[in-house]
């Protein structure tokens, strides 16, 4: 299987009537940082929502979480999806900038003096 270079994988929590859905979403990586998930999930040819890794934890049941590598949701059974983590699960170029632009930031205003 061949890994899309045009996506970066974003770790979810999917809130349906009957399941919570965690699991891994690939959004493009030419979108807006903040409207990647966004973008994804009002793309209107879009009828199902594709979730590697995911675990299926049934609601009001003490059944233990199902697991698939690859699963597919139906969009109209979505209720919400939410970033588990801002951060991108593996390391890519995009990561390491994030990254470093906050450690340079973070530096700045550091060295910076208060009034």
């Amino acid at each position: 299987m061949s890994k899309n270079i045009d996506t970066v994988p974003i770790e979810v929590s999917i809130l349906t009537s009957d399941h919570d859905i965690k699991g891994v979403v690939h959004v493009s990586k030419y979108t807006n940082t903040n409207r990647e998930l966004t973008d994804l999930l009002n793309d209107k040819e879009r009828r199902f929502l594709a979730v590697t890794n995911a675990e299926i934890y049934p609601r009001n049941t003490n059944q233990p979480p199902r697991k698939y590598n690859f699963l597919e949701i139906h969009m109209d059974y979505v209720l919400m999806v939410h970033p588990s983590s801002q951060a991108v699960f593996q390391s890519s170029g995009k990561t390491q900038e994030d990254v470093a632009r906050f450690r340079d930031l973070r530096l700045k205003l550091n060295q910076t003096k208060p009034f």
